[in-house]
């Protein structure tokens, strides 16, 4: 018998993890980072006919304060990676990116020296948005992915243990290099 049972009808029992995840997922405030083609549909996602006012983010903030979450739309060069990092650095915490379209995620076709080959060399990232460049249904896909796991993060002392914890089980990953199978 849980506390379940012996409550009346009508009470909703949460975790304050639970509570504060439900807050911080319908609260969500983008600060653009629009810099090349990707740009423009990450515009295209917050006009009417795709409509991110239902996920209450239909206001691109324009200070790094006012925001918590970085879409970088497009690729970035070596001049632009500074501030983009800074721009990151004045975001308060907790913080998140999302990395949209090839270029932005992986240098895309521009294989030189002028460009960053992935914007996690510059920023943690959470979400990769593949595509050149992607469509306004991709980049909601993997806003409604990040919404689930905003709700899904610790906090406090739990917050800190399972970043630990993710990190280790990264380190000790099996590089791709050494995979067998379908990558070679």
């Amino acid at each position: 018998m849980g506390i379940e049972d012996k409550l009346p009808s009508g009470f909703l029992l949460t975790t304050v993890e639970q509570a504060a995840g439900l807050a911080r997922k319908s609260s969500v405030f983008p600060a653009t980072f629009g810099l090349a083609c990707c740009a423009i549909e990450m515009m295209t996602t917050g006009a009417g006919r795709y409509d991110l006012a239902r996920f209450g983010m239909e206001v691109f903030r324009g200070s790094p304060r006012q925001a918590d979450l970085m879409i970088v739309a497009g690729r970035v060069s070596q001049k632009m990676a500074p501030v983009l990092r800074q721009v990151y650095d004045q975001m308060p915490n907790p913080k998140w990116v999302i990395s949209m379209g090839v270029c932005a995620s992986s240098g895309g076709m521009f294989n030189n020296y002028a460009i960053v080959q992935g914007v996690d060399h510059i920023v943690p990232v959470d979400i990769y948005l593949p595509g050149c460049p992607p469509r306004p249904e991709m980049l909601l896909d993997a806003i409604l992915k990040l919404h689930q796991k905003i709700r899904e993060e610790k906090l406090g002392v739990n917050r800190e243990r399972a970043a630990r914890e993710a990190e280790e089980a990264a380190l000790k990953a099996l590089p791709t290099i050494e995979m067998k199978g379908l990558l070679r």
